[in-house]
């Protein structure tokens, strides 16, 4: 309809449709969508501040990576150049003279124990995490989507990988309320690591909103407009397949069992 021109630039007008009608959803969806305040004292730390970084290049692997390391020594100068942090954990697998240092599986599941270790409210805990993350079939029916996301340690191939129940179970569950827990996560499946059921605003708050049916909407006005310019067919039926994919998951997620199970058993008072 729109002749060369508009092929040309199809796919970033509907690029650009697209993300804009997220926000606009996503941000009616906190204007009218339900929230609660996530702590009474929200942003004051009075107590302990302790650091675990995790920085994992998987030398000598396949999907070898080269920047992780380098990632957990700038994070760290960072936040240690900012913010007084009392004790600090770094695991990284060029510290191959110090086998308790390595980021296996093992010694992952031991920090996250040593970071957690008599908080108290008032304390602020870091983690941060740069390396490779997966997904696995999830077999406990606690997944909208039917998969859980996995920290990937060194030592996959022999103890496999960390899955987001089990980071929430040692590293989240039961945290006192008024402890502050910051998670900055480098990696793939990143968003939902810690198998926390909400989202939270960017003012703090904890927010309830269905993520996948306004993404599913915005797919599908992404892959109208796509077809509209372009006249594709073959990419507007990609495109409308992911789309239809995200609605249907809001329409047997939202309320669904799934995300009931894990609002239960994965809700903590700790920020």
């Amino acid at each position: 309809m729109f002749g060369s021109l508009g092929k040309k630039f199809a796919d970033d007008i509907a690029s650009q449709v697209q993300q804009k009608l997220g926000e606009h959803l996503s941000n009616k969806a906190s204007e009218t969508g339900t929230t609660e305040q996530a702590t009474e004292s929200l942003g004051q730390v009075t107590g302990r501040r302790k650091a675990l970084f995790i920085g994992i290049n998987y030398y000598g692997q396949n999907g070898e990576l080269r920047g992780c390391i380098n990632d957990v020594h700038n994070i760290k100068k960072f936040l240690s150049s900012n913010y007084r942090i009392d004790e600090v954990l770094v695991l990284t697998d060029d510290q191959t003279s110090n086998p308790r240092k390595m980021p296996t599986r093992q010694n992952i599941l031991a920090a996250f124990r040593w970071l957690r270790n008599g908080a108290k409210s008032g304390d602020s805990l870091i983690f941060h995490y740069s390396g490779h993350g997966g997904s696995v079939k999830d077999t406990d029916g606690d997944e909208e989507d039917g998969m859980d996301e996995t920290l990937i340690p060194v030592d996959y191939k022999q103890a496999g990988h960390i899955v987001d129940d089990e980071v929430h179970d040692v590293l989240v569950r039961g945290l006192p309320k008024g402890v502050r827990l910051t998670s900055i996560l480098d990696c793939c499946h990143s968003e939902s690591i810690l198998d926390l059921p909400y989202i939270y605003t960017v003012n703090g708050d904890l927010q309830i909103i269905e993520t996948s049916k306004n993404e599913g909407i915005a797919t599908l006005v992404g892959a109208g407009t796509r077809f509209l310019l372009d006249g594709n067919k073959k990419k507007a039926m990609t495109s409308i397949k992911e789309g239809m994919k995200h609605l249907m998951s809001s329409t047997s997620g939202g309320n669904s069992a799934a995300r009931e199970k894990t609002i239960k058993t994965r809700s903590t008072e700790a920020d």
